[in-house]
């Protein structure tokens, strides 16, 4: 991304409105956005916040050059003296976001903008872009990863992917949620993460026989060998010619590091029982027994139930894609506008007839409330910027709608953590985004904060998301302002 100036992959209107600004208003007037999304993705008990390493990289390389500018104007659409304005246009404003990798939930915001109103308009779109489709493919990750209980899921989705960029940087997420490795070469290169895979079966089909491929393979890749078994027969001719080959390996004195064989097709439970008695039977109990085939988290966790002897699973399709749940629902909303006079935010709100849509005014921060004795989350407090809490205090905790619905925590039972960290300050870059294989690890451990209740894969645990009481205050009584009477 750093190599591609994607000022224009915006939205039309967002430089149409960045012109009425600056005819219409005062071009450098500071205002908060917050980008947030409403529901967990695929009934999910929470999200994977991914993508902001490629949110830095292109708003470092934020500017309109002579070609963009040149393409404007034949739209019609720009005066000169706004084009004037493009040309010189760098972000200058300070932005805050929870770190990649980071357990999220509903409403709260995942970045936070603050700036003049026309460079926080013009980066909505990019933005949501990268956010939405990393964290969505994170996401779904996660599932999967959860459903394999501990067992390797390699991330085999590049051809299926929707482009270039969707199989790179979904291979990205991928390995920040939990994969061991992906088949995209390019992705390994660029964000250092480990490449695996095996062999197609044209690679059997090209020889004059199956056994001859395997003995190929294993002469290339003695340290790697992992066969394709299905190609003609699996239990007759892929599983026993795999095994021929092991014991010729054996013999031979080849250290049998990393070997095995791979499911591609039929009944994997069976089949992966069936193959795990042959290889025992012929000495070979630790033979990976890897399988691919259109899975997810939900065919994984049956073929689990079902006691299938497979501890390696490749998935591609269903994940890079997130097929049954294809877009996060991630959303851009103005927040606060600076009163010059006062030097103070003054809270915007968006109102709907679905709750769900009313959105959070103010310049906001996010607390995370963890249980001191076990360490898992108890809630997640959105309040304003500045409130203070102090451990030592009690804490009362209730749901903004249901507010009836409260939970007290006494002094010294929990522990509070700031969700959002400062990125960019004036304009200029004050985070170091850590390489992805840390980012995995940082977030194995937040997932360990959840309970298991929030973590499962049918109707899981909803975690609450409450308002401090000053917000909640502010909230509804500009609720009650916009209420008109008949």
């Amino acid at each position: 991304m750093s190599q591609r100036n994607l000022t224009l992959l915006t939205d039309l209107y967002e430089l149409t409105m960045m012109q009425g600004y600056f005819k219409e208003k005062d071009a450098n007037e500071t205002v908060i956005f917050d980008a947030f999304y409403r529901s967990n993705p695929g009934g999910n008990g929470y999200a994977i916040c991914a993508g902001l390493e490629q949110v830095i990289e292109y708003i470092n390389n934020l500017h309109f050059d002579q070609e963009d500018i040149a393409y404007l104007k034949t739209t019609g659409l720009f005066e000169d003296d706004f084009l004037d304005y493009l040309e010189h246009f760098r972000f200058s404003g300070d932005i805050y976001a929870i770190p990649e990798g980071t357990v999220v939930f509903p409403r709260e915001p995942l970045v936070k903008i603050i700036a003049p109103i026309m460079e926080a308009q013009l980066i909505e779109t990019a933005l949501l872009n990268i956010i939405n489709h990393q964290s969505l493919i994170a996401t779904k990750t996660a599932r999967v990863v959860y459903a394999a209980n501990g067992d390797g899921v390699m991330e085999f989705g590049l051809r299926r992917a929707q482009g270039p960029d969707a199989g790179i940087y979904g291979a990205r997420a991928a390995m920040i949620a939990g994969c061991i490795g992906t088949s995209n070469v390019l992705a390994g290169k660029m964000f250092h993460v480990p490449v695996k895979g095996t062999h197609a079966h044209s690679w059997i089909m090209s020889f004059p026989d199956e056994l001859t491929a395997f003995r190929a393979y294993a002469k290339l890749y003695p340290s790697a060998c992992i066969l394709l078994v299905d190609t003609y027969d699996t239990l007759k001719s892929g599983v026993p010619n795999a095994i021929k080959v092991f014991t010729e390996m054996r013999e031979a004195g080849i250290p049998l590091t990393f070997y095995g064989i791979r499911l591609d097709s039929g009944d994997l439970a069976y089949l992966s029982k069936k193959a795990k008695k042959m290889l025992d039977e012929a000495g070979f109990t630790d033979a990976v027994i890897s399988a691919s085939n259109d899975l997810d988290e939900t065919l994984i966790n049956s073929l689990k139930i079902q006691g299938a002897a497979i501890n390696s699973w490749g998935v591609g399709t269903n994940l890079i894609t997130s097929k049954d749940c294809p877009s996060f629902g991630g959303v851009y909303k103005l927040a606060a506008v600076l009163d010059k006079k006062t030097g103070q935010f003054m809270p915007k709100i968006k109102l709907s007839e679905n709750a769900e849509k009313i959105t959070n005014p103010g310049n906001k921060a996010i607390k995370r409330i963890y249980s001191k004795e076990t360490g898992k989350i108890i809630a997640d407090l959105i309040c304003l910027e500045g409130e203070k809490y102090e451990e030592s205090n009690s804490l009362l905790l209730f749901d903004p709608i249901e507010t009836w619905k409260k939970t007290h925590l006494a002094p010294h039972t929990y522990t509070i953590r700031d969700l959002m960290v400062p990125v960019f300050q004036k304009g200029q870059c004050v985070y170091q985004s850590p390489s992805v294989m840390d980012i995995q690890a940082y977030c194995k451990r937040e997932l360990d904060t959840l309970w298991d209740e929030s973590r499962r894969l049918v109707n899981p645990h909803e975690v609450h998301v409450d308002l401090s009481n000053q917000l909640w205050h502010m909230k509804n009584q500009l609720l009650d302002t916009y209420h008109f009477k008949d």
